[in-house]
């Protein structure tokens, strides 16, 4: 039954790199399988109906709620114009210093990645940033993944992706919380060094083309006629955060916390109701790709759960999984491509599966699973093909998002070691 169980995940694998079945549909599809394969009946206990689907859809509601606060929090930076305001500084104060400019977006880009991922956080930093890097010099593909890699390194803070771990592993917030503190000296100093190295090492490039900008021109926005966001206001990113991270407060408050900061410090009182809900609803439309993605993961992870398919994975799984310290940070190391194109390590796919099976069969503990499940999303943040974030960066400054993975892969994949390398240290 193990075997038949493999086969099917490696079944929803290939449906979902051939894109022959979204994400999440197929998510739904490989956990009602392995249900019915690992012999749970239709309805009553471990049943799919009553447990794999009604139990499982919203196992991950908190992380839906911080998640679409996170979104909304970030429409608010969008149409108060925080973001473009940060970035236009960040330029004005670089001049015609293609490395300080770089690493100034790269910042900026940080600090959008702790309150939203994915492409809105990219669009944040990068319809400002990735012009203004080519504009003095800096080589497209290096524009393109210096967003990435900087909100790689906001990631580890990133409040609505600790609640996921926090959910979906079954850890209190603190530990996710203290994990994600080490992972990230290793994101920025791989954030740095690729901006410095691959600055230098391909050049400048004294040239301009974006066709993205010309074949879709932009209307200036409200903001962006009326000028820049108070300065007060530009301190909106690094509300939630202090408040989660420094205070401890918890994370749907802070996150709140945030979304009331910036709409306090740009809305005059007679604009805030408007404002409010017209962001709202802006954030919903964000929200709902990663809610829907979020509602099949809590049904894959119901799925592997149930005793049977415990029963049937335990031997199978704990036969090839590394004990030894070294052992476990080499060979998963070596598995670090595998959470790339949608395989199966991507903790937003199958990999939230496989991470629910090494938990269920006692294999790992769940700290260890959450250091394996950070690093590798290190990897899939930014290198990621298949990313809408890797996708839209890309084609913003005019390459492929293969190029941007050849040149940003060895980076990450130097921070998921730091990662496997610490979670050994700490929890084997």
């Amino acid at each position: 039954m193990g075997v038949v169980i493999l086969l099917v995940m490696a079944a929803g694998v290939a449906a979902m790199l051939t894109r022959k079945l979204p994400t999440a549909f197929a998510l739904v599809l490989l956990a009602v399988v392995i249900a019915f394969v690992a012999g749970a009946p239709l309805t009553g206990e471990n049943s799919v109906l009553d447990t794999v689907l009604q139990e499982g859809a919203p196992a991950l509601a908190a992380t839906m709620i911080a998640i679409v606060l996170g979104s909304w929090l970030g429409k608010l930076l969008e149409e108060t114009g925080v973001a473009g305001t940060l970035v236009r500084k960040i330029v004005e104060f670089g001049g015609d210093r293609p490395v300080v400019v770089a690493l100034g977006v790269l910042a900026v880009s940080a600090l959008v990645g702790t309150v939203t991922g994915s492409a809105p956080a990219a669009m944040l930093a990068g319809l400002i940033g990735i012009p203004a890097m080519i504009a003095v010099g800096i080589p497209k593909v290096t524009a393109a993944g210096t967003i990435l890699m900087g909100i790689a390194v906001g990631i580890p803070f990133e409040l609505p992706l600790w609640q996921f771990f926090s959910t979906a592993l079954e850890l209190p917030v603190p530990t996710v919380r203290g994990f994600m503190v080490k992972l990230f000296p290793f994101a920025l100093v791989a954030a740095v060094l690729y901006v410095v190295v691959e600055s230098r090492r391909r050049g400048v490039e004294h040239t301009w083309s974006l066709k993205s900008v010309q074949e879709k021109p932009r209307s200036p926005s409200r903001r962006q006629r009326l000028g820049d966001a108070p300065w007060y206001a530009l301190l909106t990113p690094a509300v939630p955060l202090v408040l989660a991270l420094g205070l401890e407060l918890a994370i749907i408050p802070s996150l709140l916390a945030g979304v009331l900061y910036a709409l306090v410090t740009t809305t005059r009182p007679r604009e805030m109701n408007k404002r409010l809900l017209r962001t709202l609803h802006g954030g919903f439309e964000v929200a709902a790709p990663p809610i829907a993605l979020f509602i099949a993961i809590g049904v894959l992870l119901a799925a592997v759960k149930l005793p049977g398919a415990v029963e049937a994975l335990e031997p199978l799984v704990k036969a090839v999984s590394p004990q030894n310290a070294v052992l476990f940070v080499g060979v998963f190391t070596l598995l670090v491509p595998l959470c790339l194109y949608r395989g199966p390590l991507n903790v937003f796919g199958l990999g939230a599966g496989i991470a629910g099976v090494l938990i269920s069969t006692g294999i790992y503990p769940a700290a260890v699973v959450l250091g394996m499940a950070t690093s590798y999303n290190q990897v899939f943040g930014v290198a990621d093909p298949t990313s809408t974030q890797t996708v839209w960066a890309a084609q913003y400054a005019g390459v492929s998002p293969q190029q941007v993975m050849v040149r940003t892969l060895p980076y990450v994949w130097a921070v998921a070691l730091g990662g496997l390398c610490v979670t050994a240290a700490t929890y084997l």
